[in-house]
């Protein structure tokens, strides 16, 4: 049985979904597709993914191929309730109601589970966790899993490595046509979207605290340079130290970076990246935002422990007073703040990554039986297609080689 929070509330979501849907032409045209051939005829899929507007789009369009679909969250704060019944009422199964506890959040991901699916497709690692753990049994007919996800992907790398992982997985995180787009132009639009939408604080001039500098951290910082301020990253790989520098970034440790930020964004997909050391060299009345999957980059919970006083300042904003006076503002409360306070990424992003997630899925239909346990990156040919559809959208064409390129290039 499906738990939404209520189901008088799907018409906005309706809207929502379709203004999504509109943007989307690369999903719309593999839905158009799956919908003529149902490839996913008989097949049950769970998906866990940020439960918003272009999350439905996905979910639908995995319906059209004929799939029985049950669809969660992969984060409490990023469910949008009004999407969640606006998805049921269209016929796909619904386990997800925003701002729920943690243990409500594990019984939403285990219900998804229930149907025993044949795919999954993961955002984060929880579904892989429960089904090699609470949830094994929910795993009888598991063909395979794909994951959308970086610090996701880090969890399945290690697991495969301590040997504990049961299934093929395909990272879709690590496909170009995802993150090349999605963890860099996305993330970047995104964080800033949901902070200057959440503060309405100025951007231009301020000093931009930026922990990591992977492709989502080049995106953060890329989009906060672009709006004027002075970006200083931190990180711990020397080589992205040198292209941070390179790209005309500051860079040195979060020691020395904590007195001088007043925006600090975590970005690493690691925990304790701001810690209580940092906290007593802040500035009074910096904002502290985690763009990171997990809501332990920043440690919010010592400063709910230690603070003399908790005070929301504005939706999706609580300022925690410290002993000396100072206000530190944590932002949708450590959690992913593009989607806890914000709308993610942008439609036209998504397109392309989620177009990847609904051909992967197919990819591993077909193949997942014949694949041992282990992550597997995503075949060529579907960065390829997506990406040809991607510029036929936009009304682009690129050049061929010619054969004689063909043998030149093989020459050398």
């Amino acid at each position: 049985m499906s738990i939404v929070r209520d189901e008088a509330l799907a018409e906005p979501g309706l809207r929502k979904i379709a203004w999504a849907r509109a943007y989307m032409p690369v999903l719309s045209s593999i839905g158009a597709d799956f919908a003529k051939r149902k490839p996913f005829r008989g097949v049950k899929i769970t998906t866990s993914v940020h439960l918003e507007a272009k999350t439905a789009c996905l979910a639908l369009t995995l319906a059209e191929g004929g799939a029985e679909v049950h669809a969660t969250g992969c984060n409490p704060l990023s469910t949008q309730d009004d999407v969640a019944a606006g998805l049921l009422s269209l016929g796909v199964n619904v386990y997800a109601i925003h701002g729920c506890s943690a243990s409500e959040y594990t019984e939403h991901l285990t219900a998804a589970l229930a149907c025993k699916p044949h795919l999954v497709l993961d955002d984060g690692g929880d579904l892989t966790e429960l089904l090699h753990g609470a949830a094994a049994d929910s795993a009888q007919d598991l063909i395979g899993m794909t994951e959308e996800t970086t610090t996701g992907v880090h969890r399945l790398y290690a697991r495969h490595a301590a040997g504990g992982l049961r299934y093929p997985v395909m990272a879709v995180n690590d496909a170009d046509m995802k993150h090349l787009f999605d963890n860099r132009y996305g993330t970047g639009q995104s964080t800033w979207e949901a902070l200057m939408h959440t503060t309405n604080l100025q951007v231009s001039g301020k000093t931009v605290v930026v922990a990591g500098y992977g492709w989502c951290g080049r995106g953060v910082a890329m989009r906060a340079a672009g709006l004027g301020a002075r970006v200083i990253v931190t990180e711990i790989d020397p080589v992205k130290a040198i292209e941070a520098v390179n790209d005309g970034h500051a860079v040195m440790t979060m020691d020395a970076a904590a007195p001088l930020g007043d925006f600090f964004v975590t970005v690493t997909g690691c925990k304790d990246v701001i810690t209580e050391r940092h906290f007593g060299l802040m500035k009074d009345g910096v904002i502290l935002a985690n763009a990171g999957h997990f809501d332990v980059e920043v440690d919010v919970a010592y400063l709910r422990e230690t603070s003399t006083e908790a005070i929301p300042r504005r939706d999706g904003i609580m300022a925690y007073k410290q002993s000396d006076g100072r206000f530190l503002n944590v932002i949708a409360e450590g959690r992913l703040c593009n989607l806890a306070a914000g709308n993610g990424h942008p439609v036209e992003i998504m397109d392309m990554s989620f177009s990847v997630q609904a051909l992967a899925l197919e990819h591993m239909l077909r193949h997942g039986k014949s694949l041992a346990p282990g992550v597997y990156p995503v075949p060529g040919e579907i960065d390829a297609r997506v990406s040809e559809l991607k510029l036929l959208s936009m009304g682009m064409t690129i050049d061929r080689l010619t054969p004689e390129q063909r043998e030149y290039m093989k020459t050398l």
